[in-house]
């Protein structure tokens, strides 16, 4: 199984980004491989490689500048920020304030053409508003996410530090593999502790909303 995955198997189990919450929601349904005795429900791999490889297909299909990632939570910050340096994509870190979408008289009104969201419940308002302006979000999604108006759902612990930084790394790596930036994994050279937490970088602009404890 591991030559098929996008990196060896061991580091996805390192990283936990398996390794789901005791709640399951019935849209995560599909995207789950078992039950621990511990009660957290694990996400099956290998589907989870495969939503990576088609989410980087897809955001390669799209200029730079017409991409936004959005960012509420601390150990998703630094992860998000350094995939959006890497591969151009613009990003919103914090809170999503009200309008940014729909309000063309906002000054930091914007119009995206695809959005991925770090975490669909702590960034309701961006897939709320993606949604009205019809723009497709693609969303890292743990067991306890709800999928409504995600268009395509990238299953993950999405509340760990190692695994945000893991799947930020093979989505920007990715990418620009699938852009034909770079044509070999080898040729991506920023190493993985690059899209790890840095202490007090993200500081007061993190969204209180829909933090939950961190998957251990």
């Amino acid at each position: 199984m591991s030559g098929e995955l996008l990196i060896a198997q061991e580091k996805y189990l390192e990283a936990g980004i398996h390794i789901g919450t005791k709640i399951r929601t019935p849209d995560m349904i599909p995207f789950i491989y078992k039950a621990r005795q511990d009660k957290l429900y694990v996400l099956d791999l290998k589907k989870l490689d495969e939503r990576i490889r088609v989410a980087a297909k897809m955001i390669a299909q799209y200029p730079p500048e017409s991409v936004m990632v959005v960012a509420s939570r601390t150990y998703a910050s630094n992860a998000a920020s350094t995939f959006a340096k890497l591969t151009g994509v613009n990003i919103r870190k914090g809170r999503v304030i009200p309008g940014i979408f729909t309000n063309p008289v906002r000054e930091d009104f914007t119009e995206p053409k695809l959005l991925i969201v770090s975490d669909p419940k702590g960034e309701r308002q961006a897939v709320k508003e993606a949604s009205v302006s019809g723009i497709p979000v693609i969303g890292l999604c743990d067991t306890d996410n709800s999928t409504k108006f995600i268009d395509w759902v990238v299953p993950c612990n999405n509340k760990g530090k190692k695994s945000l930084a893991l799947i930020y790394y093979l989505l920007a790596r990715e990418t620009l593999k699938a852009r034909g930036a770079i044509s070999s994994d080898e040729q991506f050279t920023t190493p993985i502790e690059e899209f790890e937490e840095k202490a007090s970088e993200f500081g007061e602009e993190a969204a209180e909303e829909g933090v939950e404890e961190e998957a251990k």
